[in-house]
């Protein structure tokens, strides 16, 4: 659950599914903290799936596992939108909101993407993914701990890294039509853990930008 200056821009909010969904978990007794610990869970599933996904022989059973992957990154992705929406839009925000909008995103992002590296034999890409992802927030919350307003700066942000892997699982599912042999999802972490390292140190000159403007502004 975020606050209105922290939130991520995301068109999907004003869409008509979204506010109507929104109006119908507004009505029942569930919170956005509970949303946001769902995404947690999610991300568990989405993880384990990718993990399985490596450790059998049976082509139809890998494509199921990592279609459900892909399917629970994408539910990841809603719970992170419903969370802000619920706390925001239907007013149910509680004093431990801001605690539960960031710790379980991090969560999320090292369950699946290492996940993927396990799950594909390439556990020190995974987890350096994981934690370059990890190190994008980190920058972000910097800038904010500073006073800056959030930073939501590519090329590899968090809907970009669930985007990157979600289409990867996809792909990946019709591998044994060409024979492949997990290139396609080690080619995405690979893609994420170069876009990480790219959007950290973006965010990073955007923050000290900031700060030294901030500075002259102060003379």
């Amino acid at each position: 659950m975020a606050d209105k200056m922290s939130r991520r821009p995301l068109t999907s909010r004003d869409t008509g599914w979204a506010k109507g969904l929104t109006k119908a978990l507004a009505a029942t007794s569930i919170s956005p903290n509970q949303v946001s610990q769902l995404s947690m869970v999610a991300a568990a599933f989405a993880g384990a799936a990718f993990w399985v996904s490596g450790q059998t022989d049976d082509t139809a059973l890998r494509a199921a596992t990592l279609i459900g992957a892909a399917v629970f990154c994408q539910l990841r992705l809603l719970c992170n939108l419903f969370d802000g929406m619920l706390a925001i839009e239907a007013g149910k925000s509680a004093a431990d909101g801001p605690f539960w909008n960031e710790f379980p995103d991090r969560v999320a992002d090292i369950l699946i993407l290492a996940g993927v590296g396990y799950g594909i034999g390439e556990v020190s890409l995974g987890w350096a993914a994981a934690a370059l992802a990890v190190f994008t927030a980190y920058v972000r919350e910097l800038g904010g701990a500073n006073g800056m307003p959030a930073d939501f700066s590519g090329p590899m942000a968090k809907p970009h890294r669930m985007a990157a892997i979600t289409l990867a699982a996809v792909i990946a599912a019709l591998e044994p039509l060409w024979h492949g042999q997990n290139e396609v999802l080690a080619i995405a972490l690979w893609v994420i853990a170069i876009g990480a390292t790219v959007t950290v140190l973006r965010r990073a000159m955007n923050l000290r930008r900031w700060l030294c403007l901030q500075q002259l502004e102060n003379v």
